[in-house]
């Protein structure tokens, strides 16, 4: 089963190096080095060891006063083994402080990082490395907020197209518009079924009919799809010698469907935009493939205009069905945790209403137990018996959550009081419960205490009220009928009219 990788915040970026020395407030000035403008920075850090290298992870402005220089340095190789040692640690640049200890950059220092290309900051008196640091953390924080925003103007975008008139064109639109690059829709069989964008400036791409890329080379992306399928992965990603990063997530409807991105930059957000179009993608190709998913709409656009349930059941496929009513054992279910649970019973048909997930199920899908769900399940019930079936349910769970036992099943066996004609036990039932008519709160009460041999504590949970007030009801219940609930035999005639009027 193919998975797409869930959308994640984005990393922050990093801060060019060009972004800090443009700050006036720190008056900084590069002395040697690279260009500042290829180069990036992931954080700052300060040491005074003669040997960071155990202490960087890669990508820092190393800050120094030289407190560990010896007065010899000059004359010998400590400061090429020193920037050497650096540049080994993936350290970026390197801010020198000429105050306290030096009151300027030694030259054998500015020499060495000429040698290695590791850029030479002169950080001048007035500025304390605290200062530099915290300018670095606001340049990210900065950074990561406008990569936020990005990313969430993108979803936004994305979800609006899905739901145009013609959804895969238009998210394969917006995604190849957002990440600048080439988005391409692949088939089961590795066949281009749609694509927009292109895959690098001035080389459109999205209505060639041909397999290759702009300069001739054999197409990558599409190489990266297939192998994608063969190996059956989520995802996989793969640069081209000219520099174009290419991307392909498989879509979750397990068809063999693939999305595929090309792109000559890799923002730190566009894993997390991409991902968004994925699912959307998976959402679109997937039912509408299997043709499941087009047949429930068709269901529900016939209830709503009027078909019975029995009339659309057949493009559901079953003509008997179960109601389960399930309830998390910690904290309230959301949309995912009810899909989730629709899928382990073998069921889309879900319904997220308050605490409660109620799932429409083939009467051959028999459900089982769920770890971390109590759950209720009905009698198999013939559409036109979905509404009893819901109260089954309802009441099934109610007993399930007070006995604290995983799965409760409405009871279908035949009794005794089958034996009575239904016409009398139905007569019977509405004469013995006419005081309660009136009060559905009373009726229910007495019937979950009755279901439940007469406890109070555990009808209070099932019912979601206090002990004091089941009670009360059921003193009123007893006054009403003018019974006493208990004799035994009473309980036993209360509960026959009480089964009886559920008909």
């Amino acid at each position: 089963m193919h998975t797409v990788p869930e959308p994640s915040p984005p990393p922050t970026p990093p801060v060019p190096l060009t972004a800090l020395l443009a700050r006036e407030d720190l008056a900084l000035r590069q002395i040697a080095g690279p260009p500042a403008a290829g180069t990036v920075l992931h954080g700052a850090h300060t040491s005074e060891m003669a040997d960071p290298y155990p202490y960087l992870l890669g990508g820092e402005l190393l800050l120094t006063a030289g407190v560990h220089i010896p007065e010899a340095a000059g004359s010998g190789t400590y400061f090429d083994d020193y920037v050497s040692r650096i540049v080994a640690a993936g350290g970026a640049a390197l801010g020198f402080g000429v105050a306290p200890v030096h009151d300027t950059v030694p030259r054998a220092l500015v020499a060495s990082c000429e040698t290695y290309g590791l850029p030479l900051l002169e950080v001048p008196p007035r500025t304390t490395f605290a200062a530099v640091g915290r300018a670095v953390w606001q340049l990210m924080e900065h950074a990561r907020t406008a990569e936020l925003r990005r990313v969430t103007e993108a979803q936004q975008s994305l979800a609006a197209a899905a739901s145009r008139p013609d959804p895969v064109p238009a998210v394969l639109h917006r995604l190849a518009r957002h990440l600048g690059g080439r988005a391409v829709l692949y088939g089961p069989e590795g066949a281009e079924i749609a694509a927009a964008g292109r895959t690098r400036e001035g080389s459109p791409r999205a209505h060639e009919d041909t397999d290759r890329t702009a300069d001739g080379s054999p197409d990558a992306l599409t190489a990266l799809a297939r192998l994608l399928v063969a190996r059956g992965s989520a995802s996989a990603s793969d640069t081209t010698p000219a520099g174009i990063h290419l991307t392909a997530y498989a879509l979750g409807a397990g068809q063999g469907f693939v999305l595929g991105v090309a792109a000559g930059r890799r923002d730190p957000g566009d894993h997390t935009i991409a991902s968004v179009a994925a699912v959307l993608l998976s959402l679109l190709t997937g039912e509408q493939h299997s043709g499941s998913g087009a047949a429930r709409s068709s269901a529900l656009v016939r209830l709503l205009l009027g078909d019975t349930a029995e009339d659309v059941v057949p493009l559901l496929g079953g003509d008997r069905w179960l109601v389960v009513h399930a309830r998390p054992e910690e904290r309230a279910p959301d949309a995912l945790a009810a899909s989730a649970l629709g899928a382990a019973l073998g069921s889309p048909l879900v319904d997220l209403a308050g605490d409660v997930v109620r799932v429409l199920v083939p009467a051959g899908r028999e459900p089982g137990p769920q770890p971390g769900w109590t759950l209720g399940v009905s009698a198999a019930v013939a559409p036109g018996g979905w509404r009893a079936a819901d109260t089954q349910a309802a009441r099934a769970l109610g007993r399930a959550r007070a006995t604290r036992t995983a799965l409760v099943r409405y009871g279908t066996r035949a009794a005794l009081a089958e034996l009575v004609p239904p016409d009398e036990a139905e007569a019977h039932a509405r004469a013995l419960l006419a005081p309660l008519a009136d009060n559905p709160a009373l009726t229910e009460t007495l019937r979950t205490w009755l279901s439940l041999h007469g406890s109070w504590d555990r009808t209070a949970v099932a019912l979601s009220v206090h002990r004091n007030t089941v009670r009360q009801r059921i003193a009123r219940c007893a006054a009403l009928l003018g019974t006493d609930p208990d004799d035994p035999d009473v309980r036993m005639e209360l509960w026959f009219a009480l089964r009886r009027a559920e008909r």
